[in-house]
């Protein structure tokens, strides 16, 4: 048996990870999540997550807790299971028919994946806003009031009215669609399409937001006043974010959890993620020696 073999997992990590290559072996260097996955004040609780497509792992056995009134971001390189992960929150993932998800999911003390749970309820407490603006083909207007309609969440025109306003407000959009409430959803620029899908999901008054990577699309203005709406959501709401932009996670999360083929490596305040990371995969990514 070499030298290598005979060494420490950490130290046969340390021989491994050159340049680009990360040719480590989770099995052997991985035990357990570095830092902090539980929170004082969960919003929502998961342990043990494990999700299957067909044969491949996605995640494995995951256990984070996303804090209320917090950002919580998700970083780690392409296909280490961040958006996977993400979509259990709210059960996206049960359209996928190879798919299949294990152990506790808890949004204020109820189970997500109860038989007794209702995925469509589920989701206007648990939003989401995906990767690429998807505005319906309506009006503004009807973008924002559709799931005030469909949850039968208004008595007459003036409250809807009223809500349609408050949510693109809350948006950092009413004052630039005020006066064409009427135009499709589709004319407007693309930072404005992101802000209406926004408007849309805080319409229903969600308690959680998830977002999959809601500034990829957009351009640097637009994603800054994506960043700003970010942080003042957090006042109102639980926020789960997914960004490949490190700078973005640092400037708009709390807390930050570092996934890596399939696990949580590493989890803790922002602040000392970025700038005194614990595990050695994390401080390798951050620095972008890989990913």
């Amino acid at each position: 048996m070499n030298e290598l073999m005979m060494a420490s997992p950490m130290a046969r990590a340390k021989s491994e990870l050159t340049g680009n290559q990360v040719n480590v072996s989770l099995a052997a260097t991985f035990e357990h999540t570095v830092g902090t996955p539980c929170c004082d004040n969960p919003k929502i609780q998961t342990k043990n997550v494990d999700v299957f497509y067909a044969e491949n792992h996605a995640i494995q056995d995951v256990s984070l807790d996303m804090g209320a009134n917090e950002v919580t971001a998700l970083i780690g390189p392409s296909g280490c299971g961040k958006s996977t992960y993400l979509r259990c929150l709210n059960r996206m993932n049960d359209s996928i028919d190879i798919c299949k998800v294990s152990g506790d999911f808890i949004l204020d003390g109820e189970d997500i994946y109860a038989k007794s749970q209702d995925p469509v309820l589920l989701r206007a407490r648990v939003g989401m806003v995906f990767q690429k603006p998807n505005p319906f083909p309506k009006s503004i207007y009807d973008n924002v009031a559709y799931g005030l309609r469909i949850h039968g969440l208004t008595q007459n025109k003036a409250e809807l009215d009223d809500m349609v306003e408050d949510s693109l407000r809350k948006a950092g959009l009413f004052e630039e669609v005020k006066d064409r409430l009427n135009a499709a959803g589709t004319s407007l620029s693309g930072g404005q399409q992101q802000r209406l899908c926004i408007a849309r999901t805080i319409a229903i008054q969600p308690e959680v937001i998830l977002m999959d990577e809601p500034a990829s699309a957009l351009d640097p203005i637009a994603t800054a006043k994506t960043e700003e709406l970010i942080a003042e959501l957090k006042e109102n709401f639980t926020i789960v974010i997914v960004t490949h932009s490190m700078q973005q996670a640092a400037r708009v999360s709390q807390r930050t959890a570092y996934f890596h083929m399939g696990r949580l490596i590493e989890v803790g305040e922002t602040d000392q993620i970025f700038t005194n990371p614990q595990h050695e995969l994390t401080e390798k990514y951050i620095t972008g020696r890989f990913g």
